[in-house]
């Protein structure tokens, strides 16, 4: 960790600020601490402060701290953000750590405890509090990919008739998964092979499996 680190607290209680400041001017690894009580005000000390750590509440009087944090990392893009809050919500977590936060701790949190996370973060770890939940992890995990052209052309449902013909389904087996009528399936086949530019099911599932939509 480099040294000279300076710390932004963001919260709109002073005395809440007051306490995490005398703790923070106390480390050796701290080398200034400055305050915030509103986004706003958050976002522009980031800026002319060129702060480093910022322990950012979630609710303020002008509008969300995860904003706030998103917004100063906009600007601020090597510095890192510890949520501190009351609430125990996986939604919010997920919400914190999507927007670039790199911690979440809960204010009810020992003193020394927070302290400690805001030094794990200025050295570029990650901290997440015992009230992170295995569904926050799970939230977060990235998604599957958009499909490569053709195939982004094709609707959600043809997308899921395409995977079960390339997996050797009949009409008769896809309608019974997917809960729709042979005739809708038949129906569904011809603007599928349009849009992929094939002529019948064996081409399609074909370059289904090509492009990888079985994996």
């Amino acid at each position: 960790m480099n040294d000279g680190v300076r710390v932004l607290i963001v919260d709109d209680h002073p005395v809440v600020r007051r306490g995490l400041r005398v703790m923070l001017e106390s480390e050796p690894w701290v080398a200034e601490v400055v305050e915030a009580a509103s986004v706003a005000e958050a976002v522009r000390q980031a800026v002319t402060q060129q702060v480093h750590v910022v322990a950012m509440d979630v609710v303020l009087p002008d509008g969300d701290g995860i904003d706030a944090t998103r917004r100063i990392l906009q600007t601020r893009r090597d510095a890192r953000v510890l949520i501190l809050t009351m609430a125990e919500d996986d939604h919010l977590v997920a919400r914190a750590l999507r927007a670039g936060a790199r911690g979440f701790v809960l204010k009810a949190t020992d003193p020394d405890a927070v302290v400690d996370a805001l030094r794990t973060v200025a050295a570029g770890g990650v901290v997440l509090g015992p009230a992170v939940g295995a569904a926050v992890l799970t939230a977060l995990r990235p998604g599957p990919g958009p499909l490569p052209p053709p195939f982004d052309q094709l609707t959600i449902r043809e997308r899921d008739i395409l995977t079960r013909l390339a997996g050797g389904d009949s009409n008769a087996r896809i309608a019974r998964h997917l809960g729709i009528s042979e005739k809708t399936v038949r129906n569904q086949l011809t603007p599928i092979f349009t849009k992929l530019g094939v002529a019948d099911r064996v081409q399609a599932a074909l370059l289904a499996r090509d492009a990888g939509l079985l994996d």
